[in-house]
């Protein structure tokens, strides 16, 4: 009987400790599937921030006052954007002006007939932003770049070509809010000179540094105001 009970409690002790390996062995195999789960997950997050995939987007889209030109083939020739594979700064060019006069005049460009030439939007000295142009269609801005990419025209206050912080910081929220819209990259935003080697915009092209700020000032303002896609 002594035996019996010796042998019996030998097994209800195997028996428990078996319990005991069996779980532990559940809770270290658990433990290493999330920490797999989470390094992959980091490993997916490394990859994609080397290849300049942005993990949010802005959705807080910037106020615009729409004043779309007349279908024409000088400065809206209706033709459907397909793709949009960019989006191409500029600067106007003319000094002093405001955002509804460089508007105008593209509008004016079918009576006129001078050149063809438009802009999507245009950013006037205030921070105002007009939009000539639907989404939806090329504007002629950026020669043979206009089938893929949204163009943005910015008016300036002198002949060194620098945007005042107004028409800086609609531009850094409108950029900021088409990447996040068309799934882009902070590459896939280049400058008017980056596709002819025409001097436009001015302070960009002639201060790389400048150029390299704007786009870090655009990838800071989604990390600020993004959420997560």
């Amino acid at each position: 009987m002594k035996k019996e009970r010796l042998r019996a409690r030998r097994r209800q002790r195997r028996r428990k400790l078996l319990w005991h390996v069996a779980l532990c062995s559940a809770v270290v195999i658990s433990f290493l599937s999330i920490a797999a789960i989470f390094l992959k997950a980091k490993a997916n997050e490394k990859e994609a921030s080397k290849e300049g995939v942005l993990m949010q987007r802005v959705e807080d889209a910037p106020v615009v006052n729409p004043q779309l030109l007349t279908v024409n083939e000088y400065s809206r020739p209706g033709t459907k954007l397909e793709k949009v594979n960019g989006i191409v700064v500029h600067y106007t060019g003319n000094p002093g002006t405001t955002a509804m006069q460089n508007r105008n005049y593209f509008e004016g460009l079918k009576e006129s007939k001078i050149t063809k030439a438009s802009s999507h939007y245009i950013i006037g000295l205030s921070g105002e932003i007009i939009q000539c142009i639907p989404l939806e269609e090329i504007a002629y801005a950026s020669n043979e770049r206009n089938a893929d990419t949204i163009s943005i025209e910015c008016c300036i206050d002198n002949d060194a070509g620098r945007f005042n912080e107004k028409t800086y910081d609609s531009l850094v929220h409108l950029v900021a809010w088409l990447v996040g819209e068309y799934d882009l990259k902070i590459e896939d935003i280049i400058r008017h000179y980056d596709v002819t080697g025409k001097i436009c915009p001015k302070y960009f092209v002639e201060h790389e540094s400048a150029w390299e700020d704007f786009k870090l000032d655009v990838e800071k303002y989604i990390d600020e105001n993004g959420v997560k896609k």
